[in-house]
């Protein structure tokens, strides 16, 4: 009888292959198998080892390679061939990666598995474009939302009036699909039309691309420029420190 491999649920970080962790690095050289999603970007990916077995679990916008219950089914079979197997996902695995309900489906097939953390984008695209989510003078609080929520929902579990007058910077998540719905939401439920709005497309990335606007034009600018996704969406008055911080950032690349 075959003994169980284990799975890694590995966050790559946003994809500047330095921001891999250390642990990310060993475990990606050392797996028998990869199952991977493209958000980690194609300099991370082009340096996984020639000799594993690569599994595209495809995750572009509204264009999956696999669906999630066909991803459950290939790592845990993967594992039960006796095969160490790493769950790739960009940024966080637990940060609107799906990670949590992998977990839950290795936990219910008896498999053992362990998590990788990985550098959230939520704070790293930011940080590379010259926007500090938190900053003394703009904003002492942070929150984190999804742009994209599950279809299947019958209503929204986002809280837009809680969020328009939220007093602090809002980053969201897969927002390019829904940024027109989500900025008249804000709008129409109290925010500021003049709010500062960064989008940042393929964040750390060489051809990273900073969008700016406010809440009124950003989603006409966004249609203007062809914004596409992966794209991170920064909210909130920390935006205005891109012209003098991201100067800087970009300088040193």
């Amino acid at each position: 009888m075959t003994k169980n491999g284990k799975v890694y649920l590995v966050g790559s970080g946003p994809g500047d292959p330095e921001l891999l962790t250390l642990k990310a690095r060993r475990l990606i050289d050392s797996a028998d198998v990869v199952v991977y999603d493209q958000l980690p970007g194609k300099m991370i990916l082009d340096s996984i080892p020639a000799g594993t077995e690569k599994i595209d679990a495809g995750k572009h916008a509204g264009d999956h390679t696999l669906r999630q219950d066909e991803i459950n089914e290939v790592i845990i079979g993967k594992a039960r061939e006796g095969k160490n197997v790493v769950r790739l996902k960009g940024g966080d695995p637990y940060m609107f990666g799906r990670g949590g309900e992998e977990a839950q489906e290795l936990i219910e097939a008896g498999i053992e598995f362990e998590i990788v953390p990985g550098i959230t984008s939520a704070i790293a695209v930011p940080a590379y474009a010259g926007i500090p989510v938190t900053h003394r003078d703009h904003a002492s609080m942070v929150t984190f939302i999804t742009g994209h929520e599950d279809p299947t929902k019958d209503e929204s579990a986002l809280d837009w009036e809680t969020l328009a007058k939220f007093d602090g910077t809002i980053v969201v998540f897969m927002g390019v699909k829904m940024l027109e719905n989500n900025v008249s939401e804000l709008i129409k439920n109290g925010k500021d039309p003049q709010t500062p709005v960064a989008l940042i497309e393929r964040g750390t990335r060489p051809d990273q691309r900073v969008t700016i606007g406010v809440l009124e034009n950003i989603a006409s600018i966004a249609k203007e420029k062809n914004v596409k996704a992966p794209a991170i969406t920064v909210i909130g008055t920390v935006v205005k420190l891109h012209d003098e911080l991201g100067e800087q950032i970009l300088s040193d690349w």
